[in-house]
């Protein structure tokens, strides 16, 4: 048979392990009579039997961590021997632990070295603490001392070991606390609880470990895009609280692949310093900011950076003009287009931003055309009204465009704008009539008048020429009298003229452009025939045949003032021509009669003897014609 028992490993001596005559089934009497023993597997005797009770006793205090060291399970292996008969049975006692041991550490103090630079979360590894006690009863958590810095991390090995590290979880300064004290503390999960403790100094070691300091940074600078090159843009503040060549620092521009730095070409730094200047003029409308990253560097070893962040914002200043472009112009424009026609497109642009980039467009207010907005900075010169060649055969159109900068920048831009003449006027005479005197027998082709008409169109609509219209007033076509130079409206005589005949003509004169459709008007010409001294005077009474004497009888008594005939005249001329005189041809002899000059009667001058004989007198009749023509009648009384 096999017995299975359990013992604390802190029972004292005497202690009961278990019954045996229960537990084999014997009788307590019997157990001398039959020899019971006890053999120890491995020579050492812990236990012992009492006949007298029948029961397993513990002969020795018990020391499991003696007896199995680290293993999981502890058990003693015995035999007891029985006579008569003989028997033998295996008895197994397990010896349970009991936490009698604290953790300990293997060295009372530990010494940590840690740079001052260290990144939060290293790590530093500590020993483990040792306690024999098994189970529940080994060790089962770390703690570490209250600091600032330093917290502690457990790690469970593979084994089931719990592993302590002290983990970096706040920035060191060395400057400020050079050593860091902190006690490690063991915990077993006994009860109650026992516990092991070290000292755990940490030197912080020296480093570079402040790096240069941009205060603030990210900064942001607000510069006019006119400054001078040389001006100055802003002096880096940074402060690095090392001493010596761990805090001397030097700046430098940052660029990358993304940022390739088109600033370093605008702006300059100085290293020692960190004042930051225009190396070249700056423009707003090319960039309006710039993005710039500096490096500030001490020379510590290994040295430390810091990083500055500046923005350079440009205030645009109105220093573009607007610029007018013309993309078409209709020119030249039919006098006749309808308001609204599109003359000319127009886009306007100005580089600068916001009110010194906003442009209005402007044109005179008295030009016959305004502008539309197409859309943005775009657009259209349309005809405002009517047009009219005439009045302007053209436009100097100026187009003025003014940003609403401070001060205000403006561009001009003048185009000429010709008018297209439409055939729109009728030639005009400059009188609709006109008087004209021609002498009469003029040769063929004398000029009479010219008439002269205007025609305010240009080009084909203006050229003119004139025509002699038929009436139909005069028997005979007036064409048949006069002719008209078609380019210049002189009118000639075809024929000479006879005052006698015709005295006056009314000649229509047309005058016509060459436009489509052709325009026309007319003119009346009174063309008065001048009388010429060409009909002598024809004398009618007394009508005597050529050569032959007109013979008039009168008294012998007759008075002085006696009307003896009366020679009657006449000239088929008008005006002077045809004014009349009568006179007396001298003669040898003194006549007794005389003739009154205007009236042509002949009288008696003076008394007559009554034996004088016939007198033969010669009448003159002379008119007032240039040169004077005259005709005579012989008269015997």
């Amino acid at each position: 048979a096999q017995l299975h028992y359990s013992v604390p490993e802190d029972r004292e001596p005497g202690f009961s392990v278990g019954d045996l005559a229960k537990d084999l089934g014997v009788e307590v009497r019997s157990l001398a009579a039959r020899n019971l023993r006890l053999v120890s597997e491995g020579g050492q005797r812990h236990f012992q039997v009492d006949l007298a009770a029948g029961v397993l006793l513990l002969d020795s205090r018990l020391d499991r961590e003696a007896l199995c060291g680290q293993s999981p399970t502890c058990s003693l292996h015995l035999q007891l021997v029985m006579e008569n008969p003989l028997q033998l049975h295996r008895v197994e006692v397990d010896v349970l632990d009991v936490n009698d041991n604290a953790p300990q550490f293997p060295k009372p103090e530990v010494v940590l070295e840690i740079t001052e630079v260290a990144n939060p979360g290293t790590r530093l590894p500590l020993e483990v603490a040792e306690d024999p006690d098994m189970g529940s009863n080994s060790i089962s958590t770390y703690e570490l001392s209250p600091s600032k810095h330093f917290a502690l991390s457990i790690n469970v090995r593979g084994d089931g070991v719990k592993m302590p590290e002290i983990v970096l979880e706040k920035a060191l300064d060395r400057e400020k606390v050079p050593v860091h004290h902190l006690t490690l503390t063991a915990l077993d999960g006994g009860n109650p609880v026992k516990s092991g403790t070290a000292k755990v100094t940490i030197h912080v070691l020296d480093a570079n470990d402040n790096p240069p300091v941009c205060d603030p940074p990210i900064s942001k600078v607000l510069l006019e895009e006119n400054v001078p090159v040389g001006t100055l843009v802003t002096k880096l503040n940074v402060t690095d609280l090392d001493e010596g060549p761990n805090g001397d620092v030097e700046y430098s521009f940052k660029t990358s692949n993304n940022a390739p730095g088109k600033f370093t070409k605008l702006f300059s730094l100085d290293a020692r310093t960190g004042e930051i200047r225009t190396k070249a003029p700056l423009d707003y409308e090319e960039s309006s900011a710039y993005e710039i990253a500096i490096r500030a560097r001490d020379k510590g070893s290994p040295a430390m950076e810091g990083h500055c962040h500046l923005r350079v914002e440009l205030i645009d200043i109105n220093d573009n003009s607007p610029e007018i472009m013309l993309t078409s112009v209709s020119s030249p424009v039919q006098e006749d287009a309808a308001p609204g026609t599109v003359i000319a497109l127009i886009g306007v642009k100005d580089s600068d931003s916001g009110d010194n980039g906003q442009v209005r467009l402007q044109i005179a207010k008295e030009l016959p055309f305004k502008l539309v907005s197409s859309f943005k900075e775009h657009f259209s010169l349309v005809t405002s009204g009517p047009l009219d060649r005439e009045k302007a055969s053209g436009y100097n159109i100026t187009v003025r465009a003014v940003d609403s900068g401070s001060p205000q920048r403006a561009t001009q831009k003048t185009f000429y704008l010709h008018i297209a003449d439409v055939n729109d006027n009728v030639p005009n005479f400059s009188s609709p009539f006109d008087t004209a005197h021609v002498q009469e027998n003029s040769l063929p082709g004398t000029s009479v008048f010219s008439v002269s008409a205007s025609d305010p169109d240009e080009g084909s609509n203006a050229k003119l020429s004139y025509s002699i219209l038929d009436n139909g007033m005069q028997d005979v076509p007036i064409s048949t009298y006069f002719r008209i130079d078609q380019d210049n409206g002189t009118i000639y005589t075809v024929r000479a003229l006879d005052y006698e005949q015709d005295k006056v003509f009314q000649v229509p004169v047309e005058v016509k452009d060459a436009g489509s459709p052709a325009l026309s008007s007319t003119a009346l010409v009174h063309v008065f025939v001048l009388d010429e001294n060409d009909n002598a005077p024809n004398i009618v009474y007394p009508s005597v045949p050529k050569g032959s004497a007109f013979h008039q009888a009168i008294p012998a008594l007759a008075e002085p003032g006696y009307l003896v005939t009366k020679i009657v005249a006449v000239d088929a001329d008008s005006g002077h021509n045809a004014w009349l005189s009568y006179q007396l041809q001298e003669s040898a002899e003194a006549l007794p009669f005389q003739v009154e000059r205007r009236s042509g009667e002949i009288r008696v001058a003076q008394a007559l003897r009554e034996s004088e004989d016939s007198h033969r007198l010669v009448v003159e009749v002379r008119d007032n014609g240039t040169p004077s023509l005259s005709a005579s009648v012989v008269i015997v009384i």
